[in-house]
């Protein structure tokens, strides 16, 4: 039947030119995956790191920009994705967390609560106006002195990881999380440090997309520090 025969080619013709993505899923292709954010969790906190700049399409707007942002004293997030929904989204997570504590008598969530509520956000963005953020989640819960790490896409899945990657560094640097790193309770900062240089190295080695800044910080029980950067964000 010659509309059969029809359809079936409109439908290869489609897979192959990547018609068959929906507008919000190829923005997120090309628009997201540019970003680089590492986080490693040690004995006693977590660091994250992420790249410094802002570009979209073959635009470069600025090589400063600070993508770890706090989320309470001892929790911060480091997101991949658009600065229009990476600035809202995570202004939004950090206020719900202020007001929690506010209406909680001085109480704040644990690190697994803040984990699910974030995760619960994006789920429920969704189905209406996705955010188009991928994060990786980490900080040490006040309580317990517990580190805790969660990746999460912009599809919602959430998982507790001892090390992740957003972006393309996955294909350049998780091989050297694999190898490097044995467990949380054998890594101190200083290895969760020099784990994640390597990996920056490994970026500015292999990487044909030109990141020249990275802003790396640090969260424990005394809070979030930074411990270097490339670019002021200031």
């Amino acid at each position: 039947d010659n509309g059969v025969i029809n359809f079936t080619i409109i439908l290869f013709l489609a897979r192959c030119s990547n018609l068959n993505y929906s507008p919000s899923e190829r923005k997120e292709q090309t628009e997201t995956i540019m970003d680089t954010v590492f986080g490693v969790e040690f004995n006693g906190g977590v660091v994250l790191a992420s790249d410094q700049s802002n570009a979209r399409s073959i635009l470069l707007y600025q090589t400063n920009l600070d993508k770890v942002i706090p989320l309470t004293e001892h929790s911060a997030v480091g997101v991949s994705g658009p600065q229009s929904d990476s600035s809202k989204f995570t202004e939004y997570i950090a206020k719900n967390m202020k007001l929690y504590k506010i209406t909680h008598n001085n109480t704040g969530l644990s690190m697994h609560a803040q984990a699910n509520f974030t995760r619960n956000e994006l789920a429920t963005a969704l189905r209406s106006g996705p955010y188009q953020v991928n994060i990786l989640l980490g900080g040490v819960d006040p309580k317990t002195k517990e580190s805790s790490l969660y990746f999460m896409d912009y599809l919602a899945s959430m998982q507790k990881v001892p090390y992740g990657c957003q972006g393309y560094a996955s294909s350049f640097c998780l091989s050297i999380f694999d190898r490097e790193y044995k467990s949380k309770e054998d890594t101190d900062e200083a290895k969760a440090l020099d784990l994640v240089q390597k990996c920056i190295k490994e970026m500015h080695t292999r990487f044909l997309i030109s990141q020249p800044n990275f802003i790396i910080k640090v969260i424990d029980e005394n809070g979030i520090r930074v411990v270097s950067f490339g670019a002021d964000p200031a």
